[in-house]
């Protein structure tokens, strides 16, 4: 230990042997320094929960500093980062525990970082969708990171007996300005846990960031390139038992009759076990579900279970009428969701009308890795292992199921291989809880392809129809639009028949806002679970306002980008200027980087569209080659603006899968319905795209100084627009539904 230090912690031992013990809240029991350290973080706007023992200093305090949830710095010196969102691919525990080590100055190869067990009172939210992860905890991070670094800093000028101005944070030293002597992070590590933790932290400026903003290597690469991370099917406990299941094919069928004796006969196998449905949203719809010691017995068993189902109201669903029904209500007067100006004037006066139907199926997340989670329930314990987004949710469903406090049921949260929404669900985790009560024994349950594919809450089936009208000086000056699905909102009340009005907001403030405007939402009641899919209601609003504006350029003589520009200016709100500013600016630079309005060889194209969602704004370029039926996508350009970006590998990464999620929905996938039931069971008949389909892929990022915004999901709206314009521009041949190339059709 450096003499300096020795010397301060023996005059604070001395100090502490002469003073009265620290004060407690009467109510709380909460140390009075330790309750001031929560609330000066709380104070500060954080998020974060303070984790510093009350007498730090006594002869039992820990080895570690802990300034908070997300720093654990060792007196050896190494760092551990927690990371509280969970990690599904999308490089989310790299991105944000690398803004804590910048805002630190912390040197990265001392850096571990791991994943935080559900607790959102420690590590703030942590369901993990919608593209806010980095929206929502990049300055908490960041404050946290500074947090500790100024701390660290404090303690440093204590022990040298000067000002802290006089002493600078350099990659895990703290620096005397003075003489150069330097301080380790780890040597610091007693003498910081005694100093409050800042209110207000100072954060760098862009000029000084050394990880944000670069393109920092994922911590794990070399554990997830040689398989040494545990997923969620990976998990393995002693005394573990192994389940698979079958669920009724139809959304609120219910078991009929149940013949168990052939699959009990099976050796090997525990139990058989019924799992009843529950009133929550995300819960299982019931199944069946056979115990074994091993998988394969019980994947062998599930086959020989003899069953009748009720199948219920939801049996008359099938999507090819659906669709034709949607089409039907979008072509006719349907419920206000929105309006502005007056646009029967606008269309009674019109020099030319463009109107145009697009639909879109079902879609299924279809992650590599199936829903899988380990449960281990005992008289006095639950503890799960999942891959999950919300491990908060399967907190509160299992206390429900199991008749337990919340925070008594432990979440520990595995690296997700895929999930897109779908893991947001823990129908799964319910399930293998209920099975592992009834044995009393931890139980894995893995859900088969077939079970995933045919038991999820799908991307919602839609229809839209557009209409806008062109004045005599060319202008577009009405807008209607259309929309029939069914929404997510289905979920949490059952019976409603047309998407509710908050499921229109990227319609109804759409940066063209066109002067002259309404929305109606058509009649559309679910007969299946609707869940967020990546990208969600960007995907189908994306595909009509990208086609539309293209249809529009074509109706008008002139060219896309110019088209769309001309939509842009016209937009004269004052709130939403940036928009259409960043809208533009990234559009000119897909635009630029593609060399649109370059001469191309016969049968090729280029077709461009941008849209604006989950608060960032992504354009795409898409070069093809159309030979009749077949369409091969040649080059992509993807543009995007989300604000400060964290990783630039990781943001090229997301916009790369995006046109893989993009290509994939657009031209084949499909989740079809029949007699209530679904009719796709596995990739030969829900194909996503090949390796060998892969188009060369350039990514544009803006280099913006504006706060943070989404990443994982805008990236996937406007390909299939720029797709579909593309195939047009090579052949003439407009498609509006999708996907081009359905399956089952």
């Amino acid at each position: 230990m450096h003499p300096h230090i020795k010397k301060e912690l023996e005059q604070f031992y001395q100090s502490q042997q002469s003073s009265t013990t620290p004060t407690k809240d009467e109510n709380s029991g909460i140390s009075r320094r330790s309750f001031l350290k929560l609330s000066s973080v709380a104070g500060g706007g954080l998020l974060i929960g303070v984790n510093v023992p009350a007498l730090a200093f006594s002869d039992s305090k820990t080895d570690t500093f802990n300034p908070n949830a997300f720093i654990h710095l060792h007196r050896n010196g190494d760092l551990t980062i927690y990371c509280g969102r969970c990690e599904m691919g999308q490089g989310i525990s790299t991105a944000l525990p690398s803004a804590v080590a910048d805002e630190m100055e912390a040197d990265w190869s001392r850096v571990t970082v791991k994943q935080a067990d559900g607790d959102q009172d420690k590590y703030g939210p942590q369901a993990t969708g919608g593209s806010a992860s980095i929206r929502v905890m990049y300055e908490p991070m960041r404050k946290a990171g500074a947090a500790a670094k100024e701390m660290l800093m404090l303690a440093a000028a204590k022990v040298w007996s000067t000002d802290v101005a006089n002493v600078k944070a350099d990659n895990h030293f703290i620096v005397n300005k003075d003489n150069g002597e330097k301080l380790a992070y780890g040597d610091l590590v007693d003498v910081a846990q005694n100093i409050d933790v800042p209110q207000e932290p100072t954060l760098k400026s862009k000029d000084q960031y050394r990880y944000i903003g670069s393109d920092l290597q994922r911590h794990d690469l070399d554990m997830v390139v040689t398989g040494q991370r545990t997923y969620g099917a990976d998990t393995k406990v002693a005394g573990l038992k192994y389940a698979a299941i079958i669920h009724c094919p139809v959304l609120g069928g219910k078991l009929k009759r149940l013949d168990k004796s052939k699959a009990m006969a099976v050796k090997g196998v525990v139990d058989v076990v019924e799992i009843k449905p529950i009133q929550h949203p995300y819960s299982s719809v019931g199944g069946v579900a056979v115990v074994a010691d091993n998988s394969w017995t019980a994947q062998q068993a599930v086959k020989q279970l003899d069953i009748e189902w009720d199948l219920g109201p939801n049996k008359v669903y099938n999507t090819e009428q659906y669709r034709q029904d949607l089409v039907n209500n979008v072509e006719k007067t349907a419920e206000k969701m929105g309006e502005r100006g007056d646009l029967q004037t606008a269309f009674n006066n019109a020099k030319t009308m463009v109107k145009a139907t697009y639909t879109g199926g079902h879609l299924s997340h279809a992650p590599m890795e199936p829903n899988a989670s380990v449960v281990s329930v005992t008289d006095n314990s639950c503890e799960v292992w999942a891959s999950t987004q919300a491990p908060d949710d399967i907190q509160t469903v299992l206390a429900s199921v199991l008749g337990r406090e919340k925070k008594d049921i432990v979440v520990h949260v595995m690296i997700s291989g895929g999930a897109f929404g779908r893991k947001f669900k823990c129908d799964y985790v319910h399930e293998a809880a209920v099975i592992s009560n009834q044995v009393q024994a931890p139980v894995q349950l893995i859900w088969s392809r077939e079970e995933d594919m045919r038991t999820g809450f799908y991307h919602s089936i839609s229809a839209q129809h557009l209409e806008a009208s062109i004045n005599k000086d060319g202008d577009v000056d009405g807008w209607l639009q259309r929309v029939a699905f069914p929404s997510i909102s289905s979920l949490f009340q059952p019976g409603l028949e047309r998407a509710p009005e908050r499921a229109f907001g990227d319609v109804n403030s759409h940066p063209f806002n066109i002067s002259n405007f309404r929305s109606e939402s058509g009649l559309a009641p679910a007969h299946t679970r609707i869940g967020w899919y990546r990208a969600v209601y960007a995907i189908f609003y994306g595909f009509a306002y990208g086609s539309f504006a293209d249809e529009l350029a074509i109706a008008k003589g002139i060219d896309t980008v110019a088209m769309l520009h001309q939509l842009y200016d016209a937009n004269k709100n004052p709130e939403q200027e940036e928009q259409v500013k960043r809208s533009k600016g990234v559009l000119d630079l897909v635009a630029k980087q593609a060399g649109w309005g370059k001469q191309l060889p016969e049968g090729e194209g280029l077709g461009i569209a941008v849209h604006y969602s989950f608060q960032s704004y992504v354009a795409m370029a898409v070069h093809v080659k159309v030979d009749g039926d077949n369409i091969k996508v040649l080059n992509v350009d993807c543009g995007i603006d989300c604000g400060q970006i964290l990783n630039t590998d990781g943001a090229t990464a997301q916009m790369e899968g995006a046109v893989v999620m993009g290509m994939s929905l657009s031209l084949y996938t499909e989740i079809s319905f029949k007699d209530g039931a679904v009719v796709n069971s596995n990739f030969h008949d829900y194909p996503v795209l090949r390796i060998n389909e892969m188009p060369n892929v350039r990514v544009h990022i803006v280099d913006s100084d504006a706060n943070p915004t989404g990443l994982g999901e805008p990236g996937v709206a406007p390909f299939a627009p720029a797709l579909t314009n593309a195939i047009y521009a090579a052949s003439g041949k407009r498609y509006r539904d999708l996907p081009i190339k359905p399956i089952n059709a």
